[in-house]
């Protein structure tokens, strides 16, 4: 027999739990005999409107020169970030999807013996970022299925290095007040490493956005990371970035992996910054799909958890019987068991037919069951 090469792996390696993303239509389609066009995918966060048509049409010119490398560097990409967001060229850090910028920070300032705080119910990737350096992580009991800010920093130690907070919060859609974020970050020592993740920021109305950018003055310790894969519609290309003091994002450089982002996701990336209409688009039909689905769980009864999201979480029993069921009727739901939410259901917001479809099943459902 070949020799087990597990015992080589780090027991922290091999204790890692790995990370389940939302089932494809291609597998659902397969396993239940189902046709790919009549399946809804609700499970990922995804926009439903897909990607700008200027992506698109930037993709398509990339593609003829995809047998050269890319520009490590993410020039072109990095002029339109620092011109769009009023920042330094030189405190851009760009990743294969912002996961990418988490792994970086992680890599950058965790080593075995030191701690890194988050808090319940918040989005895994923090956990394993954490584990996979071999440090500890420590988890913060959830306040209304929200970051604890008091909690959390009473929870500082010695050893304390890094702090992961997702702002709005990924399952649960919860976002934390401006002016209480601010004090927290204020309160923390300097010393640790507060990484603020707001994947998100785009789905907030204008009076609620993010004016985190504008801290970094103040915060050299401050790291915050944006995705092109939620409201810019590019989850396929994996690309994202993130904003730290100089120094700072010259730490995370040095462990980048070089050509990280693809040439064909950094022309995508420039040309959806240039086009806001699609964004405005994107946030309407998101706003317009909150208030349809949350209307709907209302009207079966069903409790939800407020969101900023383009998703929201909802209340079921059984909660993993309802989203077998509902893969049978070729809906794809995520289940949050695993964020210590076992009567929890995800739904991202689609389309207003996706979301009628989704509302229609969990009706069926609902109605079979009694």
């Amino acid at each position: 027999m070949p020799p087990n090469l597990q015992p080589l792996a780090p027991p922290y390696i091999r204790a890692i739990a790995p990370y389940l993303p939302g089932k494809p239509i291609t597998e659902l389609a397969r396993e239940m005999g189902l046709q790919p066009e009549n399946i809804v995918k609700l499970a990922s966060n995804e926009n439903p409107l897909g990607i700008s048509p200027k992506a698109e049409e930037a993709m398509q010119f990339a593609l003829l020169d995809t047998a050269r490398y890319p520009d490590g560097n993410c020039f072109a990409l990095r002029d339109a970030v620092s011109k769009k967001f009023a920042l330094a060229p030189d405190q851009l850090v760009f990743g294969n999807g912002s996961n990418d910028i988490l792994e970086l920070a992680a890599r950058a300032y965790l080593v075995p013996g030191t701690e890194a705080i988050y808090s319940q119910h918040a989005f895994a990737v923090y956990a394993l970022v954490t584990q996979a350096i071999g440090a500890t992580g420590v988890v913060v009991p959830a306040l209304d299925f929200g970051h604890d800010l008091s909690a959390m920093l009473a929870a500082i130690t010695a050893k304390t290095r890094m702090i992961f907070i997702a702002n709005p919060n990924n399952p649960t859609g919860t976002l934390l007040d401006k002016q209480a974020l601010l004090a927290f970050l204020r309160a923390v020592p300097k010393n640790i490493v507060v990484v603020l993740d707001e994947a998100y920021d785009e789905y907030l109305p204008a009076a609620r956005k993010s004016e985190s950018l504008s801290w970094l003055a103040e915060f050299n310790n401050l790291i915050i990371s944006r995705t092109f894969s939620k409201a810019y519609g590019l989850a396929g290309l994996r690309v994202g970035f993130g904003v730290a003091a100089i120094a700072v994002a010259d730490m995370l450089n040095r462990v980048r992996q070089p050509f990280n982002v693809n040439s064909i996701a950094q022309a995508a990336a420039v040309a959806s910054l240039a086009d806001d209409d699609f964004v405005a688009r994107t946030y309407a039909l998101n706003q317009a799909g909150m208030l349809q689905i949350t209307q709907g769980l209302g009207e079966l009864g069903l409790s939800f958890i407020p969101s900023f999201g383009n998703f929201v979480s909802f209340h079921i029993e059984n909660g993993a019987g309802i989203y077998q069921k509902l893969l049978q009727h070729g809906v794809i739901v995520r289940p949050v068991a695993n964020y210590e939410m076992p009567d929890y259901l995800r739904v991202s917001i689609g389309l207003f037919a996706e979301n009628a479809r989704f509302l229609a099943a969990l009706k069926e459902i609902i109605e079979e069951a009694k």
